[in-house]
């Protein structure tokens, strides 16, 4: 079977759930599927499924999940208002745009050097990528890098690309776009993030 290139987008919430279901699924179906969440740390509620331990013996033999994140968040000065920082201004490093931390950047560099070595090897029927159109965005990892994975992917893996502010580049190369687009959200009203539902 043919393998495509997806991406899931935009400022609406979704994006990591779409590509979980879609992780979900392919396990359903007997498939091979690497999992790899980059600019995230341990915390969010699925990773307790994934990973197995506090009770849960872990998705799937079929499902490989890693991790290429700190106990922080990363921004660029000026991507978040002085309100989004004030919420996280304890767990998030600001930097000047274009001098990313080094220990970052070569984090996400090895966790992208063993995705693509999936994707172009065809061990696994499907590689998610989560959050990688971030980490192109804050100069955590070179567009040519990506767009160089697109083109060198098995034929049979389907890549999934996710994460706000997809490169035009990567929409053009890709085969399937969605963008999630915020129409209405309680943060606005300050309800913050709930376990199980957010994170």
């Amino acid at each position: 079977m043919k393998g495509y290139v997806q991406i899931y987008t935009g400022n609406g919430k979704g994006k990591t759930t779409a590509a979980l279901g879609l992780a979900l699924r392919a396990v359903g179906a007997g498939k091979r599927v690497l999992f790899m969440q980059f600019m995230k740390a341990i915390g969010c509620s699925e990773h307790r499924v994934l990973k197995g331990g506090d009770g849960f013996s872990g998705f799937s033999d079929l499902l490989t999940w890693r991790l290429a994140g700190k106990p922080f968040f990363v921004t660029k000065e000026g991507a978040a208002t002085d309100a989004e920082l004030e919420d996280i201004k304890k767990n998030c490093v600001v930097f000047p745009e274009g001098n990313p931390p080094a220990d970052y950047v070569k984090l996400i560099s090895e966790a992208f050097a063993e995705a693509k070595a999936a994707a172009v090897g065809g061990e696994y029927d499907i590689v998610i990528l989560d959050e990688i159109n971030c980490a192109v965005d804050f100069g955590l990892l070179p567009l040519a890098e990506v767009l160089d994975l697109v083109k060198g992917k098995h034929e049979h893996t389907e890549l999934v690309l996710t994460g706000r502010c997809a490169p035009q580049e990567l929409i053009a190369a890709a085969d399937l776009v969605t963008e999630m687009r915020e129409v209405k959200h309680y943060y606005a009203k300050g309800v913050t993030s709930r376990r199980g539902i957010e994170g």
